[in-house]
């Protein structure tokens, strides 16, 4: 699977050392024709991350490229690591939320943002074609950067947005669940500054997930339970890669991926100092209408862009965005920087619970209630002939074709569109019930 930013594939199968370390060469090369041959390498927990990682040290020296490796650390940590060190490029080995016979390779600009698609076409076009190698006298070296996660937890708590007085004395208690990824080694050194008291389960960073990785309400039964038994304030539980964040009420209910990105924009927007000009919230196509209404509710003009951490920052950068994200969970401050960043997103929703005083449900219960709801199929159908019949269907509602296609009416809308990551079609509704969701959804689906 070919993505904008990288590609994914089943470890063993699709996903090879050779073609890692051809890839990897590629983006060495890249970065070098730009007069920056130096690229920062991470990685997530999974099992086959070392293995990948010395296939991409391997390439990445053979075109000349310095490489500094950071080992096991959340995506956003490499992010920062690249603007650090004033690298040409960043490569990231992780397939985020997939199952864990997966693997992938993020490809990341000197800006510290992943690749658009004009960049990402040259790489694989020199991985196609060939690039030239060094010689003995040319070959590239490596360093390791032991720090780049205490930089990353010192830059989210110097945010002005972070208030870690006010967290600290609320000594929050916090259920956790890093389903044995990358966040087992940041998520509780962050709580812990935070003056949080902690109850966690899956913090071992050896990637053997206990259960499927993608933090959705149906896979976090275990954090439920650990909240409702531990007593605990909310419950978090992140991806392997440390990019997204999905939250617990004190109940142990989950409140949707949605709400973090909501919570988020409320904590940002709350503490803003008046007066200036309109801020401005980001968010993709597929996002729940909850963070619109946290956006207008704090006086923002909300925009939403195409699907993919790519295309947000984009229109975060041009619309000169005050935060941004997606509804998976993944909050991008650009003060920080322009990715989606799990540790930024603890401690503003830390902030945000902080300052309301009011648990999660509480917080919930006060805005309007949607409920989403997502389906998919095997993509075998011809979408353009989908796209007319279904705008056929509804010729009432305003529609948005930047991403296959959205369909919006006031209180609900629907998004059909194919997987960037997976082979399928994704369909997501969103109305007042769940049933007027599952009935759009029924609706486009039969019309394939």
């Amino acid at each position: 699977m070919i993505s904008v930013s990288g590609m994914r594939g089943i470890v063993g199968t699709d996903l090879t050392p050779e073609l890692v370390a051809r890839h990897a060469a590629a983006l060495g090369a890249w970065a070098r024709s730009r007069g920056r041959p130096l690229v920062v390498l991470g990685r997530d927990a999974r099992t086959s991350g070392l293995m990948f990682s010395h296939a991409a040290m391997a390439g990445l020296m053979s075109v000349g490229a310095d490489v500094i490796d950071l080992g096991v650390v959340p995506t956003p940590t490499v992010q920062l690591a690249v603007e650090h060190h004033h690298a040409g490029a960043g490569l990231i080995l992780t397939a985020s939320h997939n199952p864990i016979a997966w693997n992938a390779l993020k490809l990341v600009g000197p800006d510290g943002i992943f690749l658009d698609a004009e960049a990402g076409g040259q790489v694989r076009a020199l991985a196609e074609q060939g690039m030239p190698r060094a010689d003995w006298s040319g070959i590239g070296s490596v360093r390791i950067d032991p720090d780049a996660i205490e930089r990353h937890l010192t830059l989210v708590l110097a945010l002005p947005e972070i208030d870690t007085g006010l967290i600290r004395s609320k000594r929050f208690h916090v259920a956790l669940d890093c389903v044995r990824g990358a966040g087992g080694a940041v998520i509780p050194i962050l709580l812990e500054r935070l003056g949080c008291r902690m109850s966690a389960i899956n913090l071992e960073t050896d990637g053997r997930f206990p259960r499927e990785p993608e933090p959705i309400p149906e896979n976090l039964g275990d954090l439920s339970r650990l909240v409702r038994e531990s007593g605990a304030d909310i419950g978090m539980a992140v991806d392997p890669d440390v990019d997204r964040l999905a939250l617990t009420d004190e109940l142990g209910a989950p409140i949707g991926e949605d709400y973090t990105l909501a919570f988020a924009v409320r904590a940002v927007l709350g503490g803003r100092p008046a007066g200036g000009p309109q801020p401005v919230v980001v968010a993709n196509l597929s996002t729940s209408l909850v963070v619109e209404d946290a956006a207008h509710d704090g006086g923002a003009r909300f925009v939403r862009a195409p699907v993919g951490e790519a295309n947000v920052a984009a229109s975060i950068k041009a619309e000169n965005a005050l935060i941004g994200g997606e509804g998976n969970g993944g909050v991008i401050l650009p003060k920080l920087h322009i990715g989606r960043d799990a540790p930024l997103g603890v401690a503003l929703i830390l902030q945000q619970l902080a300052v309301a005083n009011q648990r999660p449900s509480e917080i919930v219960a006060a805005a309007p209630r949607y409920r989403i709801v997502k389906a998919k199929s095997p993509r075998g159908a011809d979408l353009k002939a989908l796209y007319l019949a279904i705008t056929k269907r509804f010729p009432d509602a305003k529609q948005d074709t930047r991403d296959g296609l959205r369909l919006a009416w006031a209180d609900r809308w629907v998004h059909v569109r194919p997987s960037g990551t997976e082979p399928i079609i994704r369909y997501i509704a969103e109305a007042p019930s769940e049933a007027q969701a599952n009935e759009l959804i029924a609706t486009c689906q039969g019309l394939a």
